[in-house]
């Protein structure tokens, strides 16, 4: 005898009304979005002739958000960032929301970069870290050898 897992891909009626019922319609802050209020930037990562361009999709933040971190051959690239919100409306009711966020994404270079040359820079939301290859890793033109 042989078990088969069973998906059951259409809802049921009684999960659809608790779920309908008990959302709070009216409490529209990030909570309705993300449950952790996290998110893991998108990299994209570039190889030319002569370096690794790895860029990352980090909108809202500074430069100063960013810590950029290179121990041996592992690139770390992380952020915390913390902010406060107060709302108060007339004498009673004070709310208050805190917000936490973090990552860390760390990439493993190969031993063709020089490590020593890396350079950063953040614009319009844009993190852009320019890593060079080494002169010995570049592709050398193509050379005729006579026989002789």
């Amino acid at each position: 005898m042989s078990l088969v897992k069973r998906e059951n891909y259409s809802p049921t009626w009684p999960g659809f009304l608790n779920d309908f019922l008990n959302r709070d319609w009216y409490d529209w802050n990030n909570q309705n979005f993300s449950l952790t209020n996290t998110t893991l930037p998108s990299v994209n990562i570039k190889e030319t002739e002569n370096e690794f361009e790895v860029e990352m999709a980090a909108p809202g933040m500074k430069k100063d958000d960013f810590r950029i971190e290179l121990n041996n051959s592992v690139l770390t690239i992380s952020s915390e960032k913390q902010s406060e919100n107060e709302t108060k409306e007339g004498k009673t009711v004070t709310r208050r929301e805190f917000s936490y966020q973090s990552f860390s994404r760390s990439f493993t270079l190969p031993a063709i970069v020089e490590t020593d040359r890396i350079t950063a820079k953040y614009e319009n939301g844009i993190l852009l870290i320019n890593i060079p290859k080494k002169e010995e890793a570049k592709p050398k033109p193509l050379k005729q050898i006579q026989v002789s």
